[in-house]
Formats: structure tokens, sequence, C-alpha cells
């Protein structure tokens, strides 16, 4: 076979999986509304329980649930007779997923739940399966065709319903008003947690700022760049920003006949100041962009305003260090 063909067998199988998953529209419908309720009306937690290749797409949905705040976790329907069942309440919600809705392993599950009155949402492309019939909320979908050769093996079809699965969460995100600030919260690791992270998040505040009043000498402010170690010291007037002294500054003007100066003397311009809310990535742009290492932050509320109170400095070896980019 002609080595270039993949790429045409490749591009053959991806216009099929593109073509069939269009008919997710079809889904949208009476049982996905119910769904979305039962799902937002939930005093437990949503399980996801499947077979095969479907047991990886609820563990995945799973995984997407809890990550939107949505408490979530899978189960084996083949451990549910050999005590797993233990993990189910009353007032959880199940997530059946089977392709032919008949997989002979849901069986005891679809039982213990129907017994229980354990609220059950199925999703299946057999209108007539076992599982749509034990389902309080029935989403079935169109036979789709596989994306293989012979139309056998489960690609379209998984595609299909981790896609609903993740309509199902993303839906349920717009209705709570989800926002960023509330995926950090549950998601807080790795390059996208850093890219969420915010400056109130990296600053250093409180006792280990660098902070000075303006009435104090030169020798005051080396003394405290020195114990604080961020290179700079923030000069303050009734506790409100007046200035910044970076090491070079104090560089530059110290000598045996400089030490006793006041520090007012040699503030040359006002600092950089960002608000608490900015991004963690923004604010490394910022420093980029200006050339320089520091930012003081201060609160929201006081951002704008011509007076400002330090609440925290970032540094750019404190946004490299917690992987900003």
């Amino acid at each position: 076979m002609n080595r270039k063909n993949y790429i045409f067998l490749a591009k053959k199988s991806a216009d099929i999986q593109i073509n069939e998953l269009k008919k997710i529209k079809k889904v949208f419908n009476n049982s996905f509304i119910e769904a979305v309720d039962l799902i937002m009306g939930c005093k437990g937690k949503i399980i996801f329980s499947g077979v095969g290749k479907n047991s990886f797409i609820c563990k995945k949905a799973s995984a997407t649930f809890s990550s939107v705040g949505i408490p979530s976790f899978f189960v084996d329907p083949t451990g549910v007779s050999h005590g797993d069942a233990g993990q189910i309440e009353k007032k959880d919600v199940l997530i059946i997923i089977s392709n032919s809705g008949n997989t002979a392993e849901l069986t005891n599950l679809l039982r213990f739940a129907n017994r229980f009155r354990v609220k059950i949402i199925g999703i299946a492309s057999n209108t007539k399966s076992m599982l749509l019939n034990s389902s309080d909320v029935k989403i079935s979908y169109p036979k789709l065709k596989e994306s293989d050769p012979n139309n056998i093996v489960p690609t379209t079809s998984t595609s299909f319903v981790m896609m609903l699965c993740d309509c199902l969460a993303t839906t349920i995100m717009e209705k709570r008003k989800f926002t960023k600030e509330n995926f950090f919260l549950f998601h807080k690791g790795g390059n996208l947690g850093a890219s969420l992270r915010l400056a109130k998040d990296i600053m250093v505040s409180a006792k280990k700022m660098p902070i000075i009043s303006y009435k104090k000498k030169i020798s005051d402010a080396l003394k405290i760049m020195n114990q604080k170690k961020l290179g700079i010291v923030v000069v303050t007037k009734n506790r409100y920003i007046l200035g910044l002294i970076t090491d070079g500054d104090l560089r530059r003007v110290f000598n045996d006949t400089s030490k006793e100066k006041h520090l007012k003397k040699i503030i040359k311009n006002y600092p950089y100041v960002i608000n608490e809310s900015m991004p963690a990535s923004k604010a490394l742009g910022f420093m980029s962009e200006k050339k320089i290492t520091s930012l003081l932050v201060v609160s929201d509320k006081e951002f704008k305003k011509k007076n400002k109170t330090l609440k925290g400095i970032i540094h750019i070896h404190s946004l490299l260090q917690n992987g900003i980019k």
C-alpha cells in the first residue's frame, strides 16, 4: 500500500465521524432537558456506569463533572453484586451508558436502582432496550455509522456519547454561572491550573513584604531589603503606597554621606501596580513588556483609587516557579 494513502484513509475516517456527530442536535430534546433538571436537583452524587468502551467514557465524564463542581464517580456494574452497590444512595442519580441498552452486565445494577428508587438517566441507541425501559429519563440517540471499514468498531458511537456527556456538563456550567475562578478551585494543578491562577494566589503578603515609612533613612531601607530578599523596598506614607526603591537605586546613591538621608529624597517614579484579580500569566506578560522583576498588588476596590494600600508583591521568580507562562 502506498504510504501516502494513510492520510487519505485517516481523513476518510475523520469525515465519517464529523458527519455523524452532527446528529447530536437531535438528542437535544425534552429528555435532555429532564436530564439537566435531574442532575441540577440531585442532593447526592452523579454516578456513571457502563461496561466495555463505555466504561472509559463514563470515567472521563465523571472526571469532567467533578472538575466543574458536580460531585461524581464511576461504578463498575459488574461489581454491584459483590458489594459495590453500597456506594449508591437513594439521593444519588445514576447515568448509565450502553449502545445497545441490553448489556447483560447492567441487569443487577438496574434491578438494584429500581428496587431502591434511585433515579436513572439511561443513554442508549435502542429505544426498546432494557436500559431505557428501566430509566426515569430516557436519552436515545440515532443509529450511527462507525468510522472503521467494517462499521463495527465503537468509534463514532463512543465519540458521540462523550460529546453528549460534555454537553450535559457545559449546560449545567452555564446554568450555574460556573466561572474560571470556580474551575480553579477544583483544578489547581498542572498547566491548566497554573494558567488560571491570579495575582493574589502568587503574591507574597503580610510580614513577608518589604515595607518602610518615607520618614526612614536609606540605611533602614537597606536593612529591610536584605531581610526580605525581594530586591525592592516599598515606601509608604500613612499606609498608602508612595514609591518603590530597588537595590539598584540604593547602589547608585549609597555612600557614607547618604546613609542618613531620608527615603523620600531618592523616590523618583510611582511603581507599577496591578489588581489582585489579574491573571498571573497576564502579570508575567506585563513584567516582560515593562522589563521589570516585581509588581505591587492592591485590592480590586482600591485599584482605581488615587491612594492605594499595598496588599502583596509579585516577583518574577515566584511566577516562574509556579509554572506561569
